[in-house]
């Protein structure tokens, strides 16, 4: 039986301890895990916390991110609780893994801490490992600081082991802006937070030899084109679920999470849309610049970056008359992944507003509040005149010349 830890009401952790903390009070089988940076204080928390006996699970070293993701598909199908962490480098090596993972309907969590990907190598926080597995058929959530890392790796156990949806899911936060700040947070005790998550009931596990299963079979064009459409069809009804665990926990906590999170938004004329820790600067930005030059913004930021929530963006934006998609990541030759998603959602809608690509913060580079102030005006001077200032897509606090692609 696994020891207790009495936890103060508030703690000051960053957002890799309060991974690891989730991680131990959901009482996870197994991890197993190849510790890469700056994800590498979560399984190494989590590997003190069972040397310590907090842990009654096993804690596995392996050879490569590959081999971890490996490792967790063999536990998740034997039938245990299973989690990991990566970012960057490790994430691409697991991504073959992944879709492994999510074919087979196992409900792994992966704790994600965004790094840039190479080359150039770098170690800093952008969105480009997000971005590489937003196909690879996992639930991601995105955490904008400590408190919700921990917590929504607590409510990614209850979804992903839910028995109407049955898949892998990510938990994501910025490398070191979350993962290496220490902020305050508020965890649960340990009772109460196993009481959340629940015991683990697991479906067609490999060690029920009364009932022989198999996994990974090959089906070919016969069978493989239902497969993945059941899959795709779970994955879109996980949204229920998705809703339902959020006013659970919002119950227990008093803390209410949304698939789309919306601030400022009832009589917003421009917005602003991000992810992770940009999201909490937005927010100051825009309540500054509505009191100091009245223009009326507003922050929405996709809390549930997969399932895509297209209807709940749809709405948010529907008053809006000019938008800014911030895309934390190489375009790769293409419009940013967030903005190709927003437009597609408004295009459906039949919004019209004016839609801007800004790319920013590639590699840990800073995003002042200055930037997103001017980003505020142009957006309100599109808004008022009807069309876009500048091209579809920006660079945004680029050294050298001002880069715009697309008309």
């Amino acid at each position: 039986m696994a020891e207790k830890m009495e936890l103060d009401s508030v703690v000051v952790w960053d957002g890799n301890y309060a991974a690891a903390q989730a991680l131990r009070q959901a009482q996870v089988d197994v991890v197993a895990a190849y510790p890469i940076t700056p994800s590498t204080p979560i399984v190494e928390n989590y590997g003190k916390f069972v040397s310590d006996g907090y842990v009654d699970g096993e804690f596995v070293m392996v050879e490569s991110e590959h081999a971890a993701m490996s490792g967790c598909v063999g536990a998740a199908a034997a039938g245990g609780r299973v989690a990991t962490a990566t970012s960057s480098q490790g994430f691409a090596l697991m991504v073959e893994v992944l879709y492994q993972a999510s074919g087979m309907r196992l409900p792994i969590v992966l704790c994600v801490v965004n790094r840039a990907l190479a080359s150039p190598l770098n170690v800093r926080g952008d969105h480009s490992d997000m971005y590489l597995g937003r196909d690879s058929g996992w639930i991601q959530l995105d955490a904008y600081n400590a408190q919700e890392a921990y917590d929504l790796t607590l409510a990614a156990f209850k979804i992903g082991e839910n028995e109407s949806v049955r898949l892998p899911v990510m938990v994501h936060q910025d490398g070191f802006l979350t993962s290496h700040t220490a902020q305050n947070v508020h965890p649960l005790q340990d009772d109460e937070a196993y009481a959340f998550v629940g015991d683990y009931k697991p479906v067609d596990e490999m060690l029920d030899f009364t009932r022989p299963v198999t996994y990974g079979a090959q089906t070919e064009e016969d069978w493989h084109y239902e497969h993945k459409a059941k899959q795709h069809k779970a994955l879109l009804d996980s949204r229920d679920v998705i809703d339902q665990v959020f006013e659970e926990f919002g119950k227990l906590t008093g803390r209410k999470y949304n698939r789309v999170e919306s601030y400022f938004m009832e009589d917003a004329e421009v917005a602003i849309v991000a992810l992770g820790t940009t999201v909490e600067t937005a927010r100051l930005v825009a309540e500054q610049i509505r009191k100091e030059e009245g223009i009326k913004a507003g922050v929405v930021s996709p809390r549930c970056f997969r399932p895509f929530p297209f209807d709940n963006i749809r709405e948010a934006l529907k008053d809006v008359k000019a938008v800014a998609c911030m895309d934390r990541s190489a375009p790769g030759g293409a419009l940013g992944a967030l903005f190709n998603e927003v437009a597609a959602a408004l295009q459906a809608g039949g919004n019209s507003a004016i839609m801007t690509n800004y790319i920013y913060g590639l590699g840990g580079r800073d995003l002042t509040v200055e930037s997103l102030k001017e980003i505020y005006r142009e957006l309100d001077k599109n808004a008022k005149s009807g069309q876009r200032s500048g091209k579809i897509q920006q660079f945004v606090s680029l050294r050298g010349p001002k880069l715009e692609y697309f008309e």
